[in-house]
């Protein structure tokens, strides 16, 4: 099944180029693997790469490469748990501004995993939200 077609919500809020990144991506896995999960998260490594999820859309991150320990060991036998779209590579200053914009409360006092878990939730409910659950 084509990318455009199974292109998730929150990447439909997206800009052009994430759409572009998870489309391409997905379609090239989908002809190696089959349509299925594995398309599709290679589909999503691929746009973590670029970009980072805030609330219920995809914004560039400004720079490329993992964005946390998953995407940065890979592979099926090295699995680690993930960030959600979280760029958990980022600085802590970036993470409090993310947290600041997702209006998380008690960011001043967290450290970066508690940001990272704190934004993650956030990102969620905002998406939960705009798929009107």
């Amino acid at each position: 099944m084509p990318g455009r077609e199974v292109l998730p919500s929150t990447l439909r809020r997206s800009p052009a180029k994430a759409q572009r990144t998870w489309e391409k991506t997905h379609d090239s896995a989908a002809e190696t693997y089959g349509e299925g999960e594995r398309a599709h998260r290679t589909a999503y490594a691929a746009v973590k790469n670029e970009f980072e999820k805030v609330g219920d859309h995809w914004e560039s991150k400004g720079r490329k490469g993992p964005s946390d320990r998953q995407a940065a060991g890979g592979g099926p036998e090295r699995r680690a748990p993930t960030a959600g779209g979280v760029d958990a590579n980022a600085t802590k200053d970036h993470l409090m501004t993310v947290a600041r914009r997702l209006d998380v409360p008690g960011r001043s006092r967290m450290n970066k995993p508690e940001l990272v878990k704190a934004i993650q939730k956030a990102n969620n409910q905002k998406t939960a939200k705009a798929r009107g659950r």
